[in-house]
């Protein structure tokens, strides 16, 4: 992530995590097909790494799920981890602030997640993220992105866009709520479902697929095969 992408969230860190019911269509659903991605794997995550993990709402709704898991939360931001402390309360965490783009807490983890981040990441970014992701999880081990993604046409996106911004205030976002997020998304850098699914399969990922999908949200799932070198 961008210095400036890093800045705008530590502006907008301690009502970020508020506003999200009001920002993200289909919340429940989204955040739900994520968790829910996790039991794909043949047992329960012992250690899951949430990657841009924000003000940690998807490290919560896996805590809430799998209270054994063992969480660390990595975030650019600073300010995003303090709001993930109070967001995850007395729950067993690690909050680690550091860069996605570089190397990766040490594994191996039974699970890396992560929720509206990895499309901050240039494209390059992204297939060396999957790739590293891929090197630290463990034999069946799985990777869960659900994320904003990009129109495969410019016709799509203009009408995603159009819908996201009707349906946030129809979920009662604020004027203001959605300047800033427009403000925010002038960090995005999204990429179509199908070619994050490409790139998956390149950096070695078996069980490669969308399990949801609405407008420019989706939640991509890529399990490492269990003889993987």
């Amino acid at each position: 992530m961008t210095d400036e992408a890093i800045g705008i969230f530590d502006r907008h860190a301690a009502a970020y995590g508020a506003q999200r019911r009001r920002l993200v269509p289909s919340f429940d659903a989204f955040y739900g097909a994520a968790v829910g991605a996790l039991e794909l794997a043949e047992r329960a995550p012992g250690r899951v790494l949430d990657l841009g993990a924000g003000t940690g709402l998807l490290s919560l709704a896996i805590a809430e799920r799998h209270p054994r898991a063992e969480l660390v939360l990595l975030d650019g931001s600073g300010a995003m981890l303090a709001e993930a402390r109070g967001t995850l309360g007395e729950r067993e965490a690690r909050f680690i602030v550091g860069d996605m783009s570089g190397s990766l807490p040490a594994g191996p983890w039974d699970a890396i997640v992560s929720a509206l981040a990895i499309h901050h990441l240039e494209d390059d970014g992204k297939r060396a993220l999957f790739t590293r992701a891929f090197r630290a999880l463990s034999p069946d081990g799985l990777f869960v992105n659900a994320d904003q993604v990009l129109a495969p046409t410019p016709a799509l996106a203009e009408a995603y866009l159009d819908w996201h911004r009707r349906r946030a205030f129809e979920l009662g976002a604020t004027a203001d709520e959605w300047t800033q997020a427009r403000a925010r998304m002038s960090a995005d850098r999204c990429a179509t479902v199908e070619d994050q699914l490409a790139w998956l399969r390149v950096a070695g990922f078996v069980d490669v697929d969308c399990v949801f999908k609405d407008h420019g949200l989706a939640v991509l799932v890529a399990r490492r095969g269990a003889l993987a070198a």
